[in-house]
């Protein structure tokens, strides 16, 4: 009698994992289509206060006390720029930016960096013409990222720019000029004006996040002499926000051009 129940319990688990596997048979061949992806196009939304003008009343209601919170942190106005400044692949206004301030800042920690990196995907928003807030910076350097110095020898930095052209582009300081082919080899790499020696050292100002070899810039492990910072004074987001302060206290709004960092070149 034992023996009959095992069988009995068995053959009724069987028949469940039967019946399982054939509604899900089923069911992915009900989803089967004939549509496939031909192609993938992207492009960025520049996000402003326009898609604010319609909100609906109970939203705004529920809001309202958390907003005015908020509000006191992020809204006041640190200065003006002159355009939309907009992250983008390889050259880009907002990323020369920003790799242009990671060198700006580098002053203030006694360096003097042959050049800047930044990585594209710290860039987390774009600026709108007019008022920058503190909110607005913060959108566009939202990570716990923080300035830090290391020096590479010629043939790292060639094998940085080459990881560089691998991924499409990162932004590069007004120091560096980099000419790639479409299929992304690289070709050439001067900076100030000067084809990279092999046997020479140079300075570079990025980001730490980066300079640990992450977003595939492995060639910042072999860094060395490395600086490192922990403050809330070093956030990328903080060196943006005093350099907006600092530009406003000249008289100066900020602005950014795509200039030529990044060239496509004939094979």
């Amino acid at each position: 009698m034992h023996i009959f129940a095992e069988n009995l319990h068995q053959l009724m688990r069987n028949k469940h994992l039967t019946l399982a596997f054939v509604m899900l048979t089923a069911l992915l061949s009900a989803c089967a289509t004939h549509y496939h992806v031909t192609g993938i196009s992207r492009t960025r939304c520049l996000i402003d206060d326009s898609y604010d003008k319609h909100v609906p009343q109970h939203v705004a209601d529920f809001m309202q006390p958390y907003k005015q919170q908020v509000d006191q942190i992020f809204s006041p106005v640190i200065g003006k720029a002159k355009k939309d400044l907009v992250p983008d692949m390889a050259e880009s206004t907002l990323g020369n930016l920003m790799a242009d301030i990671m060198v700006w800042a580098a002053k203030d920690y006694g360096e003097l960096p042959d050049f800047g990196v930044y990585n594209r995907g710290g860039l987390r928003a774009s600026i709108a013409k007019g008022d920058i807030t503190i909110g607005d910076a913060t959108a566009v350097a939202p990570f716990e990222n923080r300035i830090c110095f290391l020096t590479l020898s010629g043939n790292k930095v060639l094998e940085l720019m080459q990881q560089i052209v691998n991924r499409g582009g990162h932004p590069v300081s007004k120091e560096v000029k980099i000419f790639a082919t479409k299929d992304n080899q690289l070709k050439r790499v001067t900076i100030k004006g000067k084809d990279v020696d092999p046997k020479a050292s140079y300075r570079v100002v990025t980001v730490d996040y980066v300079a640990h070899g992450n977003d595939q810039m492995v060639a910042f492990k072999d860094g060395t002499l490395k600086r490192e910072f922990t403050g809330e004074e070093d956030l990328t987001r903080s060196l943006l926000i005093k350099y907006v302060k600092e530009m406003t206290a000249q008289g100066k709004v900020v602005d950014s051009e795509v200039e030529g960092r990044y060239t496509i070149v004939e094979e």
